[in-house]
């Protein structure tokens, strides 16, 4: 639980500006003195002052760092994922590959990565099922509705914030990671 407040934090300070402690904690569903802990820590590796970040680069490495990789998703193979996506009601976030070419167009997207909320695993095992095989495929689902934070939308379609792509992209490595030097410098 630890690791997830802490990112949690460290999502909403790299998406917005001069939130006061009261304000961080409400958006994290933190403790207001769990907040300020954790922004001491923060200062003194001087990646923050009070709220205010004072590098985002550095900021973001720090998270790399104590970042968990998901352990927990299931695969399928879907045939034009991005079509069924349009077309469901259901709570989604792209992330990874399709995401970067929503933004960038700089990756080859090989894989769909959706980010989906715990109670919905059912609902979106019965859509993918419907719609392809599960199974080992070109459509991945991860459990984290945390990622869901500050999402947009893009050619309707959502897409995770663009700390949380980040993230993601030097999680999964090779040419993922140039990509998201390149989005580093946009942030």
């Amino acid at each position: 639980m630890r690791g997830q407040k802490r990112e949690r934090i460290l999502r909403v300070l790299l998406s917005e500006d001069n939130l006061s402690k009261n304000e961080i904690s409400k958006r994290t569903k933190c403790s207001r003195q769990w907040v300020i802990l954790f922004l001491r820590e923060l200062e003194k590796k001087k990646l923050v002052k009070n709220t205010k970040v004072i590098n985002k680069r550095r900021l973001l490495k720090y998270w790399l760092k104590i970042h968990k990789k998901p352990k927990k998703y299931r695969e399928y193979m879907v045939k034009e994922p991005l079509k069924l996506l349009k077309k469901t009601s259901l709570n989604y976030v792209l992330t990874t590959y399709q995401a970067e070419n929503l933004i960038q167009k700089y990756l080859f997207p090989t894989r769909t990565d959706i980010y989906i909320k715990k109670e919905d695993k059912e609902k979106w095992h019965k859509l993918m099922v419907k719609n392809g095989l599960y199974g080992k495929g070109n459509v991945r689902i991860i459990i984290d509705e945390d990622a869901m934070y500050e999402k947009r939308k893009i050619k309707n379609l959502f897409i995770v914030s663009l700390p949380q792509l980040i993230i993601d992209l030097f999680n999964e490595g090779g040419p993922a990671e140039e990509a998201a030097e390149m989005l580093l410098r946009k942030l």
